[in-house]
């Protein structure tokens, strides 16, 4: 499944699998809230992946964060 979030005011597509156990919205809530967070008080590699950030895969409990290089790639915990 793919959806469409809004972070520093441009569109992200977030992929995912039906199979999570949470809901749809409550997982997107959970990443909207954790980038922004991240962004804030986040290290220098972390905030270069979200300042490059094309798209987010969601794997479980994870979110891999995809940039425009493939060395800022990063995964994310959301719990």
């Amino acid at each position: 499944m793919r959806m469409l979030i809004s972070f520093q005011n441009k569109l992200i597509p977030v992929y995912f699998t039906t199979e999570n156990k949470q809901s749809v919205q409550k997982v997107l809530k959970l990443l909207s809230g954790t980038l922004e967070n991240k962004i804030q008080t986040g290290k220098r590699a972390l905030k270069k992946c979200l300042n490059s950030l094309i798209s987010i895969e969601i794997e479980g409990s994870e979110a891999i964060l995809h940039s425009k290089s493939e060395n800022d790639t990063l995964a994310l915990s959301l719990y």
